[in-house]
Parts: structure tokens; C-alpha cells; sequence
């Protein structure tokens, strides 16, 4: 005999799963705030000094930032043993797969300015920068940078990528748009790696586990597919019947609407007049105009069946990103690049109640005949 009633959702939308202290996502209103704190009232502070924030819940003091970004700069730069792992990658392994791979391999440090597992965590962090550069450099046919300048740690992860010092500009829009992507609740990433961290696996398995999840195109990978869309495109003015194409047959447009939000995404608000003054160069500007196209006829046709929508966080950053010339296929791991530090203060905060997660299914196979 076959059941015949399925669940009505397997996404557990709406299901409290937890509780965190961490972010606090409103999406009717539009609103993130991280620890209580408006993402708009952080996105323009020093990037280590939200770091430290997020993971501690209190502001660093000077002498505390200032131990922060010295430890990140010693555990920034890749020994002799992981360049050795690195080289061993297969050629045209995409970015998050050989993070996802190579973040368990890892061996960190617990001596540092936090106590041991978040020392752990920023020290992985700070390699996962490294990671991204080395291999960035890897496929340029370049060996990795690890002479690493004194000074901050973005200006000096773009120095790793490109071999010189950035300008000012590209690190405050680095810095910024890290920032907006750092912590996002119970995502499906961080879900991921709360799972992962109830069976008592380590750090490293549990961020590796988490990065896993965001490679995926619903996801994190919605940052890399939407500049892809705009070059399917090709220019804004084939935008509209591009979008209702697609709409008609019942598809997605990436980076469009976002589950949580039903209003504009708060990071959306932020990022998108940051692409807008950056995309200059004509090719670069001719992607953004594109994306703001299909956006407007995106508007357009839920308009016309009376609904909202408008782009979510990922819709813009690839811009962004192309406007510091980093490739598509490298934009999700910047993003892992960011959310690491999330991942790391949910495994610290859910390690201080732990219980292994396991919940129940619902059978609707055939059961046995009596």
C-alpha cells in the first residue's frame, strides 16, 4: 500500500529551528541588524572592528583591534605545506570546491586574541584569504605572494591577488561589501554548519561543511549567475523580453526577490549605489546598466500581477566585484571569504548548548501489507 500525503514543503519555511543572538533578520520590514546593530550603522566601520563585534558582542578596544590585525597578518600568509596541497588541485577546480576541500586540511592555531575555537576560526578565516589569492595566482601561471606588507587585511589580500598595493577606494568597497555579507541568521549555510557542529566535528569540518552549501546557485552562487545573466544579455535594451522570456516559461531570475525579504534587502540598498558610482569603465558599466534593466523589468511584470519584487544582496556585488577585477568564478568565494566569520560565531555560540540535531521524517513509501 503507497502513502499518498506528502509533506507540503520540505524547505521548513517558517520553522524555528533554533535560537541566536547574532542577526536578526526582519523581512517584512526590510531590516538586518548584527548583535542589535543596523547592518546600515556597520557597513562603513573597519572591517576587523565588526569581526571582533560579531564574535564577541562587545567593541574591541584600540589595543584589541590592533592585536586582531596582528594576528590576522601572522596567519594570513600560506606555509610550505599548504601551497603544496594547493598546487596539488586539479586544474580548473572552481574556487569553492577546492575551499571546501582544503579548509579541513588546515591546522590552526588556538593562541591568540579571543579564546581557543574563535582563534581557530579567525585563523582559518585569514587562510581562506589566502587560499582565494594563491589560486587566483595559480591559474595566472604566478606562485603565491607570501611576503605579506604591514597593513590592513583587505589591502592586503588584494595585494596577494594582483601583486600590487590597491587604492584606497577598493579597499573601503571591499571592506564594505564584506560587511553587508558577514551574518545573515539562520541561513542555509549557517544551518548547514550548525548541524555539522552538533555531532561534535571540528571547526574545520563544520566551516567546510558550510561553505559547501553556499557554492550552490540558490544560494551563494546567485552572485556569479546574475553577472553571467547580464552577459547572456548582452546589452540593457534586450533586458525586458529576456526577463518575461523567462518569466513565461516559469524560471528564475538569479538575484531576484530573496526568501526572507519582502521588501527591499537592506544590503541591496547599500550595494547598489556603490555599484552604480564605481562601474565606470564602459564594459563594466554596460554589465551594471544591464542588471539595473532587468531589475526594472523584473518590477514591471510583478507589477502587473499586483506582487513586489526587487534584488537581493547578490544581484549587485558581482558588479561590484568585476569593478575590482575579480573574476565570476572567484565571487562566491569571496563571499565564503566574508560568511566565515558568521559561520564561526554560530559554531561558538551553539557549542555552549549543544545537542546533536536530528529531526524526524514524515514516511510515504509503501508500507508493508499486513
Amino acid at each position: 500500500m503507497q502513502a499518498t500525503s506528502p509533506l507540503a514543503s520540505n524547505d521548513l519555511a517558517g520553522v524555528i529551528v533554533g535560537e541566536t543572538a547574532l542577526s536578526d533578520v526582519q523581512g517584512d520590514s526590510g531590516s538586518l541588524n548584527y548583535r542589535g546593530t543596523p547592518i546600515a550603522d556597520l557597513a562603513d566601520k573597519p572591517f576587523l572592528i565588526v569581526v571582533w563585534y560579531l564574535l564577541t558582542g562587545d567593541w574591541p578596544t584600540d589595543a584589541e583591534h590592533q592585536q586582531l590585525a596582528q594576528f590576522m597578518r601572522s596567519q594570513q600568509a600560506l606555509n610550505n605545506t599548504e601551497i603544496a596541497l594547493l598546487q596539488a588541485v586539479p586544474e580548473g577546480t572552481h574556487p569553492m570546491l577546492v575551499l571546501q576541500g582544503l579548509i579541513p586540511l588546515l591546522n590552526p592555531v588556538e593562541e591568540g586574541p579571543l579564546a581557543p575555537a574563535a582563534n581557530q576560526g579567525l585563523a582559518i578565516a585569514a587562510k581562506i584569504s589566502a587560499l582565494i589569492a594563491a589560486l587566483f595566482r595559480k591559474e595566472q601561471g604566478l606562485t603565491a605572494i607570501t611576503e605579506l606588507p604591514e597593513t590592513d587585511f583587505h589591502r592586503r589580500f588584494l595585494f596577494m591577488l594582483r601583486g600590487e598595493l590597491p587604492r584606497d577606494d577598493e579597499v573601503a568597497t571591499l571592506d564594505t561589501t564584506q560587511i553587508l555579507q558577514m551574518e545573515h541568521s539562520f541561513n542555509a549555510g549557517t544551518f548547514a554548519g550548525r548541524v555539522c557542529a552538533s555531532t561534535e566535528a571540528p571547526l574545520q569540518s563544520v566551516i567546510s561543511a558550510s561553505v559547501g552549501t553556499l557554492y550552490g546557485r540558490l544560494h551563494g552562487g546567485a552572485d556569479q549567475a546574475a553577472l553571467a545573466m547580464a552577459r547572456e544579455i548582452g546589452d540593457p535594451a534586450a533586458a525586458a523580453k529576456w526577463v518575461n522570456q523567462r518569466l513565461a516559461q516559469g524560471q528564475k531570475i538569479m538575484g531576484m526577490g530573496h526568501r526572507e525579504y519582502r521588501t527591499l534587502d537592506p544590503r541591496a540598498a547599500i550595494l547598489k549605489p556603490m555599484a552604480l558610482a564605481r562601474c565606470t569603465e564602459p564594459n563594466s558599466r554596460k554589465l551594471l546598466d544591464t542588471l539595473v534593466a532587468v531589475e526594472e523589468a523584473c518590477q514591471a511584470a510583478f507589477a502587473e500581477r499586483g506582487r513586489e519584487i526587487h534584488a537581493n544582496v547578490e544581484f549587485y556585488k558581482g558588479a561590484v566585484f568585476n569593478s575590482l577585477g575579480i573574476p565570476d568564478h572567484y565571487f562566491t568565494a569571496l563571499f565564503a571569504m566574508a560568511r566565515v566569520y558568521g559561520y564561526i560565531a554560530h559554531f561558538l555560540e551553539f557549542k555552549q548548548h549543544s545537542r546533536l540535531i536530528r529531526p524526524r521524517a514524515k514516511y510515504i513509501g509503501t508500507v508493508p501489507s499486513q
